[in-house]
């Protein structure tokens, strides 16, 4: 089983930027797809975005382009999302997620960490 945990959110003024960052543990994390979801209260779950094994593919929800980079480290078994240009509209519970299976679900899932965008 993977174990994901994310960590670098907080409260920040509108145009600031925040990096995430989510460590795994378990599994073969180089291996793996890795993906950034959000969710804003009454909202649905979106996807913002995932990166590939080796980094060289990235995926962006449209509202995030240009402000959004997730990369990682295989290394340090971590992916991050760079987060800049922040708006209030980007404030949500921000997950972690792994494809552990190729073209498969999403399949593991880490804690969550708030982001707050104030104006």
């Amino acid at each position: 089983q993977v174990h994901l945990v994310e960590s670098g959110g907080g409260l920040v003024q509108a145009g600031g930027s925040l990096r995430l960052s989510c460590v795994a543990s378990g599994g073969t994390f180089s291996s793996y797809r890795m993906g950034w979801s959000r969710q804003a209260p009454g909202k649905e779950r979106e996807f913002v975005g995932s990166i590939s094994w080796n980094g060289a593919q990235t995926f962006y929800l449209d509202s995030v382009k240009g402000r959004f980079t997730i990369s990682r480290d295989n290394a340090k078994s971590t992916v991050y999302l760079q987060m800049n240009g922040l708006k209030p509209e980007d404030t949500a519970v921000y997950y972690c997620t792994s494809q552990t299976v190729a073209g498969g679900p999403w399949d593991y899932w880490g804690q969550g960490t708030q982001v707050t965008v104030s104006s």
